[in-house]
């Protein structure tokens, strides 16, 4: 039932006196206001692949989390799979149908009401025309037609949880078994090519006057992907074995998988099937959509990972905190966005001033003094990392210090900005930013610096990253968490990020008499650094 509110607003809308035209109406009702009135949230839908054998006790847990998902809006598609049921073997389709019933019943037990799939939605084989298109993202082994989708959309529709289990249409349009990770792939293209065929149906055929909220009330699109096994998410070299926190999958995934240990296929055999899952079906959601991979024991941090669509711990956050953070263990999910190429530039002739400069601009929100800022680059600049196409970037210069500075601290690297476009803030777009310049400045020469960024891949020796803000600036406390140390200098805070290699060397050698709170290197550097970098002019036109 709609609220007063909602009544009022549709009333407004459908009324002849405000009558638009479909085109008019579609761009009208996207805004965020309106969307916010008309849209119940219980119309957003996941993707869920529920990755057994788990007793009724993890079952439970499971289905208790779904159904909290279902109140905060998120209705979940599951489709079951149990790696003990072999293909092929004699009873495995009873089998299937025991374990699907198994997982409705425990949604059941827990007050949702679920609706079993036996038969299959998806087909084996590429879609038809895909042999004959050039595809830039993967293509899933099965498909899926608006038609196959029936059964989908009536349980959506009448508030039921999909259960479906993993059988396909062969090209003699027999059910067979097949690997759950092809419905998932085939259910995530068909779903989002039929919600946006939907779409296009409605704006062209329903005048707007007609349109009601029933109308509006199944979204196929999948806006998550949730992996829940009981593996957890994919381990990292950087983290000892321990989970990836936020995997970038554009600029990442090759990496992973050729990095991948041996020695982790018998503790997570199915981690790397589970990351090409992961890139296939987010090539087809929505750019803000994401992927969980999370063990069945940690329902809690799949439930707020999904919520605020972020990682447990922000990935870009110290390895040291992050090492040493009790949060972490191995059942931490792992969050996977589809991401943004990330590369590294060394010579302005290579940047893209008109980008850069709308980069800039609209991240600061203040006018480039360009002739300055480009003048000041051709002489001092180290490197630019690039996200996306500009969607943010990292500019660092070396910024020379007074005769008889030691050198341990000169030439100063120096993190001249660091902006990323106001719509992609949110999206992991930062954090994956932060542990480029890491990798790139003071990470320099760690195992787990070595990422394929165009960069020096973790080669070379570490150097301390130093910057400055206002102090009024909101973002300090994320500069806070992130930083070594801080110093205030009246309007600016000093920040800085010491080498990572020289202090873990120097810890090695001193063994359990640890780091003093001032090394020898460290003297004379906060003065140093002050008295330069308070210097350098703003590249911003006086307002």
């Amino acid at each position: 039932m709609l609220s007063r509110t909602s009544q009022t607003a549709r009333k407004a809308l459908t009324t002849p006196h405000n009558a638009r035209s479909a085109q008019t109406f579609k761009a009208f009702y996207a805004s965020n206001v309106i969307a916010s009135i008309l849209n119940p949230v219980y119309r957003r839908t996941s993707l869920v692949k529920l990755q057994g054998p788990f007793t009724d006790r993890q079952l439970e847990s499971i289905a208790r989390g779904m159904v909290y998902l279902e109140k905060l809006g998120l209705v979940s598609v599951i489709v079951v799979d149990n790696d003990q049921i072999i293909r092929g073997e004699a009873g495995e389709r009873a089998a299937i149908t025991e374990e699907t019933m198994r997982v409705v019943t425990a949604l059941e037990k827990q007050g949702a009401k679920a609706r079993p799939v036996l038969g299959a939605v998806v087909r084996l084989g590429p879609k038809p025309g895909d042999e004959d298109s050039q595809h830039t993202v993967p293509t899933p082994e099965a498909h899926t037609f608006p038609a196959d989708l029936v059964h989908l959309r009536s349980a959506l529709k009448a508030g039921e949880i999909p259960v479906v289990s993993p059988l396909a249409l062969d090209s003699f349009y027999r059910s067979v078994h097949v690997d759950a990770n092809d419905v998932v792939a085939a259910l995530a293209r068909g779903m989002a090519e039929a919600a946006t065929q939907d779409r296009q149906d409605k704006a062209s055929s329903t005048p707007p006057e007609s349109l009601t909220v029933s109308d509006m009330d199944v979204d196929l699109t999948p806006l998550r992907l949730m992996i829940i096994n009981k593996e957890g998410g994919v381990p990292s070299y950087a983290r000892s074995g321990l989970p990836h926190l936020l995997i970038n999958l554009a600029s990442e995934y090759d990496y992973i998988r050729n990095t991948f240990d041996p020695r982790w296929k018998s503790t997570h055999p199915s981690a790397l099937a589970n990351l090409k899952l992961a890139q296939t079906c987010l090539a087809y959601m929505p750019t803000t959509s994401s992927a969980v991979m999370v063990s069945h024991r940690s329902p809690s941090s799949l439930i707020a990972n999904l919520i605020t669509n972020k990682p447990a711990v922000s990935s870009s956050l110290p390895h040291a905190l992050l090492q040493g953070n009790r949060k972490l263990d191995f059942h931490t999910p792992t969050l996977l966005r589809r991401g943004l190429d990330i590369r590294v530039i060394r010579s302005t002739a290579d940047i893209d001033k008109v980008k850069m400069k709308t980069l800039l601009e609209q991240s600061f929100r203040r006018e480039l003094d360009e002739d300055a800022f480009w003048s000041r680059l051709e002489k001092d600049l180290d490197f630019v990392i690039v996200s996306g196409d500009y969607a943010g970037a990292a500019i660092v210069t070396t910024e020379p210090c007074p005769p008889g500075s030691s050198a341990a601290f000169s030439p100063i690297t120096y993190l001249d900005k660091f902006a990323v476009l106001p719509s992609h803030q949110g999206d992991g777009t930062v954090d994956f930013l932060w542990v480029a310049l890491h990798d790139e400045s003071y990470g320099l020469g760690l195992p787990f610096s070595a990422n394929p960024n165009g960069g020096k891949e973790g080669s070379g020796e570490g150097r301390d990253l130093v910057w400055r803000s206002r102090a009024e600036n909101p973002v300090n406390k994320w500069y806070f968490e992130r930083s070594t140390g801080h110093l205030r200098l009246g309007d600016w805070v000093l920040f800085w990020c010491d080498a990572e290699k020289r202090l873990k060397t120097e810890e090695g050698r001193r063994g359990s008499a640890g780091l003093s709170y001032l090394e020898d290197w460290e003297h004379g550097r906060l003065s140093v650094w002050s008295d330069v970098v308070t210097k350098i002019p703003s590249s911003w036109k006086k307002k």
